[in-house]
């Protein structure tokens, strides 16, 4: 289940920034940019997540 929402919000705010970003550079917004952001975000924060579980283990 931490995963899904993980998955979801990253999905709506890499989204929402890719959005506010290019319309900031006065460019088309573009999903598919949108869609690799926040694919980099869900990797990003699981293996982020992964490190401080097993930190934590230690």
């Amino acid at each position: 289940m931490r995963l899904i929402m993980t998955i979801i919000w990253a999905l709506l705010i890499g989204g929402a920034l890719a959005y506010v970003l290019a319309s900031m550079a006065g460019e088309p917004f573009n999903v598919t940019q949108s869609l690799a952001f926040s694919i980099s975000m869900i990797i990003g924060i699981v293996l982020l997540d992964g490190v401080l579980h097993v930190s934590q283990r230690d």
